[in-house]
């Protein structure tokens, strides 16, 4: 039986309280203490959840703390993983993990010289709505994927949340912040991408914060905010890809996937949950599939939220000695897809990739239930 790993947490914001809350649920993992460069953050965290608060140094050379979960703003993402693999930790980061292939493969070279792990947020692809998805394209459900549809769509981010500025930054925008999940979840449906060729905007040079605490400041737009893209996988599949902070309202689905027997609508890969719909040719079938899996089941609020899921099955594979589903490999490779995405607008030719991973390995519903607690 894999032993239980400390964790220690690195950046004590909005989504800090999300991993604290939830890796309860999971094997394998116990978070131990909390840091921030703002130790106020910390100290108010550490009291929420029942935590050590800690310096970033102490946490660093804490022998309590077996892997550093990077919740950082994702300019310092490389920076602070660097520090904790130097330190001898293992290294869990929000997405995305780094903002560049060469920030990635140095992490690469360090960890590997150390003996070390690190993975990355999105975990969501987790969930059972798109394990469901997955399934179906695994058992030929729909046929060969040949074709698909994503959109992800918004007025944007300074309307809600309390300090918008990193979105509109470089390491930030649509396709940064949000690409992660939807280029996570098409790689583990239809494996990695050849190339890429997209064209995108700065719609609006300024954006105003509407929400509180600094209602009517203004931010400096420096990376587009709208970006279309075309993504062809070395499976033949050709993917539309449409990211936007421009767009008020829209009447896409979040992802739809095309195949010679059928048709798949696959909800919004954010989440955990929602439902998978299928039309297959051939049967006339035209629902919701049916599959019980555990990371499907609501369970906060009105939706199925298991994040840290990804970080549990880091921590059991490193007991068990085999690949975690979130792997650097796999990130760097949807890294490598993003930020050739923004090079193909910035120099207007499709760009071909220079990684490539093998997809995760699926989550069944016995594999899913054997890392809950």
């Amino acid at each position: 039986m894999s032993k239980t790993l400390g964790v220690g947490i690195i950046g004590c914001g909005n989504i800090s309280k999300a991993y604290m809350r939830l890796s309860p649920l999971f094997k394998g993992i116990e978070v131990r203490g909390c840091a921030d460069m703002l130790p106020e953050a910390a100290t108010a965290r550490a009291e929420e959840f029942g935590l050590k608060a800690m310096s970033v140094e102490e946490l660093l050379a804490s022998d309590e703390i077996d892997i550093v979960v990077n919740l950082t703003i994702p300019a310092a993402h490389f920076a602070i993983s660097q520090q904790a693999l130097e330190a001898g930790k293992h290294v869990y980061s929000e997405k995305p993990f780094v903002l560049s292939l060469e920030e990635g493969r140095r992490l690469k070279a360090l960890a590997d010289q150390k003996g070390l792990r690190v993975g990355s947020a999105p975990d969501t692809f987790l969930g059972g709505a798109h394990q469901l998805a997955r399934h179906l394209i695994d058992t030929g459900a729909v046929g060969e994927i040949t074709s698909g549809t994503c959109f992800v769509q918004s007025p944007g981010m300074e309307m809600w949340h309390p300090n918008p500025d990193f979105f509109f930054k470089p390491g930030g925008g649509p396709v940064l912040d949000l690409g992660p999940y939807y280029i996570s979840n098409l790689v583990q449906l239809l494996g990695p991408v050849k190339r890429v060729g997209s064209m995108g905007r700065i719609v609006s040079q300024t954006r105003t914060i509407t929400s509180q605490p600094r209602f009517g400041e203004t931010i400096t737009v420096e990376t587009p905010t709208t970006i279309h893209s075309l993504l062809e996988f070395h499976s033949g599949a050709t993917i539309a890809y449409v990211t936007s902070w421009d767009v008020w309202q829209h009447g896409h689905s979040n992802m739809e996937l095309y195949g010679r027997e059928g048709s798949l609508h696959v909800p919004d890969p954010n989440f955990f949950g929602g439902e998978v719909r299928m039309t297959r040719k051939k049967a006339f079938y035209n629902g919701t599939p049916a599959w019980d899996h555990p990371f499907a089941r609501v369970n906060d609020g009105e939706q199925a939220n298991y994040r840290t899921a990804g970080l549990a099955d880091m921590a059991v594979a490193i007991g068990e000695g085999r690949e975690q589903r979130c792997s650097l490999d796999f990130a760097l490779h949807v890294v490598d897809v993003m930020t050739s995405i923004l090079t193909s607008v910035e120099t207007g030719r499709f760009i071909d990739m220079s990684t490539t991973c093998a997809r995760p390995a699926a989550l069944d519903p016995q594999a899913a239930a054997a890392l809950l607690v």
